[in-house]
C-alpha cells in the first residue's frame, strides 16, 4: 500500500471514529486533521470536503457489506437455509462494526442529496437480496408482506449493536443463534434451537432495549 493510501486509510479511521463519537456536523476538517498528524491543508489533498469523506464512508460500508454477502451466501442452498445465512452474516458483520453501523444510520441524513441517492441505492440493492430470499421461500414461509418484513428482519438484526455489550453473560454466538431463531420463526419456521435457547431468548427480548445492557 502507498504512503498517500496509507494516509487516507488513517482519515477515514480517525473521521468515523469522530464522527460517531461527537456527530458529523460537530466534527471539523481540522480536528480530523489534528487526528491524523496532518496539516488542514494535508487533508484536502486526500478529500476535497468533509462531505466527501462521509460519502466515502458510507458507500465503503455498503460496498463491503453486499461483497461480505456475495462471498457469504449459498444462492443454490434452500431459501430457509439462505434465511439463516442472512441472519448470522448480518449480525457477525455488523457486531465488528459498531461506529460504521452507528454513522451508517446516524447520519445518513448528513448527505447531500446526490450521495444520499447513491447510499440509498446500495441499501435498496442489499435488501433486495433478501427480499428475494423471502419470496422463494413463499411456499413455506409465512410474510405478509416482503418489502416490510425485509426492513422488520434488518432493523432487528442491526439493533444487537446497539445494545449488546462483550463481558456479560452471553457472548456473540449466543446472541446469534437467539436473533437466528427469532428470524426463523417470524417467517413461520421453526427455531433451530428453540428448545434449549428458550430461557435466553425470553431474557434478550426483555432486556434488548435496554442500550445500558451487558449480555
Amino acid at each position: 500500500m502507498s504512503k498517500g493510501s496509507k494516509t487516507a486509510d488513517s482519515i477515514r479511521r480517525h473521521a468515523e471514529r469522530l464522527f460517531a463519537a461527537r456527530g458529523y456536523a460537530a466534527v471539523s476538517m481540522r480536528d480530523i486533521a489534528e487526528a491524523v498528524g496532518l496539516r488542514v491543508g494535508g487533508l484536502y489533498n486526500h478529500f476535497p470536503t468533509k462531505q466527501d469523506i462521509l460519502r466515502d464512508l458510507l458507500v465503503g460500508h455498503m460496498d463491503d457489506l453486499l461483497a461480505g454477502w456475495a462471498a457469504f451466501d449459498d444462492p443454490l442452498g434452500t431459501p430457509a437455509d439462505r434465511l439463516t445465512g442472512f441472519a448470522r452474516f448480518h449480525i457477525r458483520f455488523h457486531f465488528e462494526k459498531p461506529d460504521a453501523v452507528f454513522i451508517a444510520y446516524m447520519e445518513l441524513r448528513s448527505l447531500e442529496p446526490q450521495n444520499y441517492a447513491e447510499v440509498e441505492a446500495l441499501r435498496r440493492t442489499y435488501e433486495g437480496h433478501l427480499r428475494a430470499i423471502l419470496a422463494a421461500g413463499a411456499p413455506c414461509f409465512v410474510v405478509q408482506d416482503a418489502a416490510v418484513a425485509s426492513r422488520a428482519i434488518i432493523a432487528m438484526l442491526t439493533g444487537v449493536t446497539t445494545w449488546y455489550r462483550a463481558g456479560g453473560r452471553l457472548g456473540i454466538d449466543d446472541i446469534e443463534t437467539i436473533y437466528v431463531d427469532m428470524v426463523r420463526r417470524s417467517v413461520g419456521l421453526a427455531g433451530l434451537h428453540d428448545a434449549a435457547m428458550a430461557p435466553l431468548a425470553a431474557e434478550a427480548a426483555h432486556v434488548g432495549g435496554r442500550a445500558d445492557i451487558r449480555a
